[in-house]
């Protein structure tokens, strides 16, 4: 495993850690379809299917995290989001966030910020 994609896994468990923290319930983790990967799909507290995008940074010198989440990925993430309510059968309310994971040097998070309906 190279170490980018060993960050991007750790932050992907941090941030669904962080999740289940909150009282949402975690149902897929790298969900894949040909139409792409979904980081995280889980079920908020107020029950709403969440479609979440993870994107690990060891910080903002370059830009925010966020930025990384581009109009090409939004509508990759729409498509596989659709495969998967297809797939699963599923008609409910659904939303699209984004957690932006930055990593401190001592192989933990330093902080995780979490944006509801991000796009």
């Amino acid at each position: 495993m190279n170490d980018q994609k060993g960050k991007g896994d750790r932050g992907e468990a941090a941030a669904a850690a962080a999740l289940v923290r909150q009282g949402y319930t975690v149902l897929e983790r790298q969900y894949r379809c040909r139409w792409g990967e979904i980081d995280i799909i889980a079920r908020s507290p107020e029950d709403i299917l969440c479609f979440v995008e993870v994107k690990t940074r060891s910080g903002t010198a370059f830009a925010q995290a966020r930025e990384f989440v581009t109009a090409a990925k939004q509508q990759k993430l729409r498509s596989a989001a659709g495969c998967y309510l297809a797939e699963k059968d599923l008609d409910c309310p659904c939303r699209f966030d984004v957690a932006e994971v930055y990593w401190a040097a001592e192989d933990r998070p330093r902080s995780i910020h979490y944006i509801i309906n991000a796009f």
